[in-house]
């Protein structure tokens, strides 16, 4: 029997996401196979990861740019030798269950797994085989994630402008594959669209926006408030479906402004929802920030992409790459709104352009892809 270890942490649900994704198809696709999903940090310590995880989220819900200038200035060397010091006395710890469940791979969807496993594996604690799966579409992505890659075995990217980057930094470039970020198959179901719109008692006849509203961390809160506002007001020719997660205080906001302008037919809000893949399947248009999972899962559901309030650094560099491939338009803090949004809503071929060149850069198959290669 093949034993897999696939290591995550909960830093932003996108790590986990693509950790599930991976797990999901090798059971189901591959026989003789033991899969284990793995909190590292939590294994290392609960104390330490609830208070990182604390820390990370009340960054980015309130000092975004102070998350901006910690990605950025990490970067430099003398944090790249700080966090070789700090994974290496981490590793001590990791080396005891990877003793005891000896698994033939692990698979990383964090950085500091990765480099924490490869720090293992040089120093002999470990054989197994090692894959680290980069979980965003920035052309130059983290220095952690290629940390100690000459220990790994394989790399898979978002596109191949991440591994031209990898290659020009020194990464064999037979161990770098542009699969895609891993999708649940979920996102490839042909769902049948006028039954879900039925469920809504929405018209087959109106085009469709998907809101999403920043769930739990409620990242630029009056900005998404604010842009929310206008579509209402100003595009009631759209039906809008709105997500906002587990924040509370959001969703009654919108409430408040459908209530406002008296919209209930055609504005659904809803909390936490697992049918994201259904909802994406009917929509014309979605907004949202661009997070690695969810670019992920709106590019292979072909769906253009407004880009409200990232977070600096992984996902403003997101940003940037779904704008400059033509699939993505992001509502920037000092632009107009009103103007923008009429421009980008009232003109279905560029909707239609963006859809068009969301599909060409999907990776449909990004999970298939991982897994095949990874146990071939």
């Amino acid at each position: 029997m093949k034993k897999i270890l696939i290591s995550y942490a909960s830093y932003g649900g996108g790590h986990l996401s693509a950790a599930k994704n991976i797990k999901e198809y090798i059971e189901e696709n591959y026989t003789d196979t033991q899969v284990i999903l793995f909190d590292f940090m939590k294994y290392i310590n609960k104390v330490i990861d609830k208070v990182g995880v604390r820390t990370y989220s009340e960054i980015n819900k309130n000092l975004p740019w102070l998350w901006g200038k910690i990605y950025y200035h990490t970067q430099e060397p003398i944090f790249e030798r700080i966090f070789s010091l700090s994974n290496k006395i981490l590793s001590y710890k990791l080396a005891r269950i990877f003793r005891l469940e000896k698994p033939d791979i692990i698979i990383s969807t964090h950085f500091f797994s990765g480099h924490i496993c490869s720090i293992l594996k040089k120093n002999g604690k470990i054989n197994s085989k090692l894959a680290t799966v980069i979980t965003d579409y920035g052309k130059d992505p983290y220095n952690e994630w290629i940390s100690g890659h000459e220990y790994m075995d394989y790399i898979f990217v978002a596109h191949s402008g991440i591994k031209k980057t990898l290659i020009k930094k020194g990464v064999d470039e037979n161990k770098i594959f542009d699969t895609g970020i891993p999708v649940s198959s979920k996102f490839l179901v042909k769902y049948d669209k006028k039954e879900i719109l039925n469920l809504f008692n929405f018209s087959e006849n109106k085009k469709n926006i998907l809101f999403f509203g920043g769930g739990e961390m409620g990242l630029g809160k009056s900005k998404t408030i604010d842009i929310f506002d206008t579509i209402v007001k100003e595009h009631p020719e759209f039906q809008i479906i709105v997500v906002a997660g587990k924040n509370e205080s959001l969703k009654k906001s919108f409430e408040e402004i459908v209530n406002k302008y008296n919209l209930k037919n055609s504005v659904k809000i809803l909390g936490f929802t697992d049918k994201i893949p259904e909802l994406m399947h009917i929509s014309d248009v979605v907004f949202t920030k661009p997070g690695g999972l969810t670019t992920t899962e709106c590019l292979v559901s072909n769906l253009p992409i407004i880009i409200i309030n990232p977070i600096p650094g992984q996902e403003t560099e997101n940003a940037d790459f779904l704008e400059n491939s033509g699939c993505g338009i992001w509502l920037r803090k000092n632009d107009n709104i009103s103007d923008l949004l009429n421009i980008i809503l009232n003109d279905s071929n560029k909707l239609f352009n963006m859809k068009v060149n969301a599909s060409l850069i999907a990776k449909p198959n990004s999970t298939k892809d991982i897994c095949n290669i990874i146990m071939c």
